[in-house]
């Protein structure tokens, strides 16, 4: 029996012994990191962008009418320069052939005005690199109006050698764009993650495509461009003589450049507030005269170095 005992306790010794032996081991062994791919974020998301503002357009306007000549008559002793409504200038007393005038040496009144705009895009942030985005949007600006009276005016050179005074034609018009564009996009942040509830500034550039429509009205309430033959295609004469217009609508098709900045701060990792500021670039949009089954068309103005400069606020879902 003592010996059994002794046994046991030799045992229960060595079992301990070993235990503690074991235990010590894990203690100092400092072990393998284990890699587990599902839980590293790389930043890579889609994201979804909703946004809307108020913009500001400017533009050259540009006289294209090209060359549409009008006589014109003056009287030597008075110096008066009159337009030929007649057959020839010695059917007013007193007044000679002063010679002809082209219309599209006039300049016109240049284009600003303030419209709503609106957007949508889809992106993706590029993995290992969450501080780039990249986006396909689409960008909507409302009808602003372009409403001059006279639409031409200037000093006209005559073939005869004299200078004219001239206004001449009145317009009610409106211009309306969409631009469908590829933009990047730079969050100025460290590491991997985007702070939460602080602003983080951003550029962003791209190139677009752009849909532009003008819809323009021509009046003609100093009765000069109703007497060039040529103007009679684009609408009906009227018992006075007066030209009265057609409406003409154009669609201009042509590249778009974009520069945006502003900063984005997070409520979570999922949801953005944007703020920022827009400039979109339109190189050329045409306004053309049409006739009554847009069969025949004609260049009246275009704008030059359309900008659109606009404010907007938005939401951005990154998932």
């Amino acid at each position: 029996m003592y010996r059994m005992r002794s046994r046991i306790l030799h045992f229960i010794i060595c079992a301990c012994a070993l235990n503690i032996g074991v235990a010590h081991a894990n203690w100092q062994y400092s072990g393998e990191y284990t890699y587990n791919m599902n839980s590293y974020d790389n930043g890579e998301r889609a994201t979804v962008s909703l946004r809307g503002g108020i913009t500001y357009a400017i533009s050259k306007m540009k006289n294209e009418v090209g060359s549409i000549v009008n006589t014109f008559c003056v009287n030597p002793s008075t110096g008066e320069v009159i337009l030929l409504e007649g057959n020839n200038c010695s059917d007013y007393a007193g007044f000679q052939d002063a010679g002809t005038g082209n219309y599209g040496d006039l300049k016109a009144s240049d284009l600003s005005g303030v419209a709503f705009s609106g957007g949508a895009s889809i992106g993706w942030i590029l993995p290992d690199k969450p501080q780039w985005r990249l986006e396909l949007g689409w960008d909507h600006f409302s009808e602003i109006d372009y409403n001059e009276s006279p639409l031409f005016s200037g000093d006209m050179k005559l073939s005869g050698g004299g200078t004219v005074s001239v206004e001449s034609g009145s317009i009610q018009s409106t211009i309306s764009s969409d631009i469908i564009s590829a933009m990047a996009y730079y969050d100025f942040f460290d590491g991997m993650q985007k702070p939460m509830h602080k602003a983080i500034p951003y550029i962003g550039f791209g190139i677009g495509y752009a849909d532009v429509e003008t819809v323009l009205n021509l009046s003609d309430p100093w009765g000069d461009l109703s007497q060039v033959e040529d103007l009679t295609n684009f609408g009906t004469v009227n018992d006075n003589g007066v030209i009265q217009f057609y409406r003409s609508k154009t669609n201009t098709a042509t590249v778009a450049g974009i520069a945006a900045l502003g900063f984005s701060y997070g409520l979570n990792k999922y949801l953005f507030f944007d703020f920022g500021a827009r400039v979109s670039y339109i190189p050329n949009v045409k306004y053309r005269l049409m006739n009554s089954d847009d069969t025949r068309r004609m260049d009246l103005l275009s704008a030059k170095n359309l900008f659109y400069a606009n404010i907007m606020m938005g939401v951005r879902f990154e998932f």
